[in-house]
């Protein structure tokens, strides 16, 4: 999937070179499809950490992050479909980028929570450091999934 979405940013940003007339800037589009490229590469980036580092099972606290990311996901989806309508109506795009904001926030909660405990409990230095990896990894996925809503915001306030 990861691939698929790399070759899907390629290609958006081959149309903004060639195509004359673009629904918003060209810059925001570039910006927009480059950051919902990382929430992608962050995804990919942990799974394969995952498969490497082969830890041992993740609590539920830490399982907590990427429920939390798949949620993130929901609501990008979802702004996506606004973007044609947005302009006439902002209200449901902007109450999206406001759900990924709450997102990374009870996410950053959940992050700091799981490290306290896992500093606190794990007397194996190996599976520490990459179980640490590994929900860092997916904490700095839902910061780039949360910029998905900044740069949203961002064309609310220039076009609407």
């Amino acid at each position: 999937m990861e691939r698929k979405g790399d070759k899907l940013t390629h290609l958006i940003l081959d149309e903004l070179s060639t195509t004359f007339i673009t629904p918003f800037d060209r810059e925001d589009i570039s910006s927009l499809a480059s950051c919902m490229d990382d929430v992608i590469d962050g995804i990919n980036s942990c799974a394969k950490r995952i498969t490497i580092y082969n830890p041992r099972p993740i609590s539920e606290s830490g399982k907590e992050l990427s429920r939390l990311i798949q949620e993130e996901a929901a609501y990008i989806s979802k702004a996506m479909d606004e973007l044609e309508t947005f302009r006439k109506n902002p209200a449901p795009l902007r109450q999206y980028c406001s759900k990924l904001h709450d997102i990374e926030n009870q996410a950053d909660d959940v992050y700091e929570f799981f490290i306290t405990r896992l500093f606190e409990e794990e007397k194996d230095c190996i599976e520490l450091i990459k179980i640490k990896e590994i929900m860092h990894e997916l904490e700095k996925t839902t910061d780039a999934a949360e910029h998905v809503g900044k740069l949203l915001k961002n064309l609310i306030i220039k076009y609407a």
